[in-house]
């Protein structure tokens, strides 16, 4: 092993590293919330107009790599000097460089969480397998958690690949069993959609989207059939409770609907760096 290697996978090295990498992973994150919703939107709009037989009215081809950064208000184009994860953000006090429009608070948060996040994959699995599924779990999740926020949406395109990469990586348990993973993916889908049926059938109404029962059925693939009753119940719980408050206080009628999606996002990230959550709770141990 060579110095730098050595360097880089002792601690502090590898937090270091780590948050280095998050800000900028973390930066890129930023991109994907923004752009993959609209993307959808985009071939939406395509596949309707040749369905139809209409002529689509979507001009820019939009990826997540073109066209470059630029702002939402004016559409200026944002220099790589100011593209920095945090830094540029705090150096241009929060406004676009060129028209001064306030910039969301969400990209140095999404920023800093990921590289906040991805420190604690490093202490708690070192460099290992686990560290680099846990590094791309914890992405996925907190795009997903801000998409969801936003529109209300948990893209196939990410809870699907979620749950075959939990399965593949634990074909070597590398966070379970893969018998565990396998049924933790199927009973993590057909616990939510159970409650969604029944549901609909009690009240006429739609409870969930159908992106929650394939994300819990991506946690169960990653951490097995066991850990579904801390997730759900976590999940459940503060989201009744968030709930709850938001009605209480008037910021929330009981018609307008809340997404499910963070909060299972949520109790995931909790299973992952505290396993145990649920039986400390429960026994007091």
């Amino acid at each position: 092993m060579d110095p730098l290697e050595e360097l880089i996978r002792a601690q502090p090295g590898l937090s270091i590293s780590l948050t280095i990498l998050g800000f900028v992973v973390g930066s890129f994150l930023n991109v994907v919330i923004y752009r993959l919703p609209k993307m959808m939107e985009a071939q939406w709009q395509r596949d309707y107009a040749q369905f139809s037989g209409e002529v689509s009215e979507v001009s820019e081809k939009l990826s997540l790599a073109f066209p470059g950064s630029r702002c939402p208000h004016c559409g200026a184009a944002i220099k790589a000097t100011q593209n920095i994860p945090v830094i540029s953000y705090l150096a241009l006090g929060g406004k676009c460089a060129s028209c001064k429009a306030p910039i969301s608070v969400r990209y140095p948060v999404v920023e800093a969480l990921t590289a906040l996040l991805w420190v604690l994959c490093g202490l708690q699995f070192g460099v290992s397998n686990a560290l680099a599924g846990a590094m791309l779990l914890t992405s996925v999740l907190v795009v997903l958690t801000a998409i969801d926020l936003d529109h209300q949406l948990l893209p196939d395109s990410l809870t699907l690949p979620l749950v075959w990469i939990g399965l593949l990586l634990n074909i070597d348990n590398t966070f379970v069993s893969l018998e565990s993973a396998v049924l933790g993916a199927v009973f993590g889908y057909l616990c939510l959609w159970s409650v969604f049926w029944l549901f609909k059938i009690a009240t006429g109404k739609e409870g969930m989207g159908h992106g929650d029962f394939k994300l819990l059925a991506a946690l169960g693939a990653w951490f097995g059939l066991a850990a579904l009753p801390t997730i759900v119940l976590l999940s459940s719980v503060v989201g009744a409770l968030l709930g709850v408050a938001l009605i209480v206080t008037g910021k929330q009628d009981r018609e307008t609907p809340m997404p499910f999606g963070p909060f299972l996002a949520g109790a995931g990230l909790i299973h992952l760096f505290y396993p145990n959550v649920l039986l400390t709770w429960v026994t007091g141990a």
